[in-house]
């Protein structure tokens, strides 16, 4: 069977949600004897092999926008699939929705994954809104098969679209602490600091996290992990608040350190408003966190309604509220930092994960 991924950064190229699905899912699938092909931006790699891992690479240029870098270089693609054509087309982001257009004319069997209520973020304000939620309708009509990453993004997309979805999960690999000395470097000390890690964009909230943290009676620092690529108003006005119990590290790229940040918090916030089963929540349960995070449906799942985890509402009072009572009950957070990895249920293995898209192509190429 001879696959192709449409839609990420490329491989082995790892940034986001997306790319680290494609790199566990292009590998396991390699190892099943697919033959596995990944679209990359050539602008992302100064180096271009053929093969990495056995995965295949084409490397496509693209106009390097912001808005419109993602959205030429899929067409591009979709064009050279034309001459290439595979057995299954496998392609991720609902911004790519019009597209399948493309592989339906071309009869290219294809499924597509979604992932989030994209047209509800901020950032995407107006016109970059209307065409996320017009691209997602799209993509119900096009693709053969739209893979959801929750159930409740699935029941989103009954609603909003009354169609039907797959859904399939997200993988995180559980993980001990190796070497608690990494965070020496910020200055920290293990259960001494909470954590934020995310992009600092307003549908993460960091910005009320931070508020309601500071208006708390905690000793503790607060660790916030992550930044945005450009310049922006919202991400400068975070960085500019000042208190001293505030760390702010940037991109944290060298993952045995951020796997320590995890490892060796008191607590990590989880603000993420928007999508289904999401990448840093995984890792925060897979690497043994006390998961403190903003009550929505999506959260809910992903902490089976409180097993893993507590939850705070989207005000800052809420977040001083849960610290000045997570901190008076620390045998409460020590439990759910023992109980968090085994939320990695086998719905959250990438084995798993990467078995049940094997599964849904080879259906998709039988019919």
């Amino acid at each position: 069977m001879k696959v192709a991924i449409i839609g990420s950064r490329g491989y082995p190229y790892v940034y986001s949600g997306y790319e680290t699905l494609i790199k566990h899912l292009a590998e396991g699938l390699v190892e099943k004897g697919v033959e596995v092909t990944v679209y990359c931006h050539k602008g992302l790699f100064s180096e271009r092999p053929k093969t990495v891992n056995g995965v295949n690479l084409a490397y496509i240029p693209t106009v390097e926008t912001k808005s419109l870098s993602q959205l030429v270089h899929s067409l591009l693609s979709f064009i050279h699939l034309i001459f290439n054509q595979p057995d299954v087309l496998f392609v991720v982001n609902a911004a790519n929705g019009p597209y399948g257009l493309i592989s339906k004319l071309f009869r290219i069997p294809t499924a597509i994954n979604v992932d989030g209520l994209e047209w509800l973020r901020p950032k995407w304000k107006g016109l970059g809104a209307k065409y996320f939620k017009w691209s997602a309708k799209q993509a119900t009509k096009f693709y053969d098969l739209i893979i959801n990453d929750s159930e409740e993004m699935k029941r989103v997309y009954q609603e909003t679209f009354h169609v039907d979805s797959e859904v399939i999960a997200y993988g995180g690999i559980i993980r001990q602490s190796t070497a608690p000395e990494l965070i020496e470097k910020w200055g920290l000390k293990p259960n001494d600091y909470y954590l934020i890690v995310g992009r600092l964009i307003p549908d993460n909230n960091a910005d009320l996290i931070i508020e309601g943290f500071i208006n708390s009676g905690s000793s503790k620092k607060l660790v916030v992990v992550g930044d945005v690529p450009y310049t922006d108003e919202y991400a400068s006005k975070i960085k500019g608040i000042s208190d001293e119990r505030l760390v702010f590290t940037g991109y944290v790229t060298n993952q045995d350190e951020l796997a320590e940040l995890y490892h060796q918090a008191f607590g990590y916030f989880h603000g993420h408003e928007y999508g289904g089963t999401n990448p840093t929540m995984l890792k925060a349960l897979a690497y043994g966190s006390a998961i403190l995070a903003l009550n929505t449906a999506f959260n809910q799942e992903m902490l089976n309604g409180g097993e893993f985890g507590r939850f705070f509402e989207k005000n800052a009072n809420s977040v001083t509220h849960l610290v000045n009572s997570m901190e008076s009950n620390a045998s409460q957070m020590a439990l759910l930092k023992q109980n968090s990895p085994k939320g990695i249920t086998k719905k959250y293995t990438w084995e798993y994960v990467v078995e049940q898209y094997y599964t849904a192509f080879q259906r998709l190429r039988r019919n």
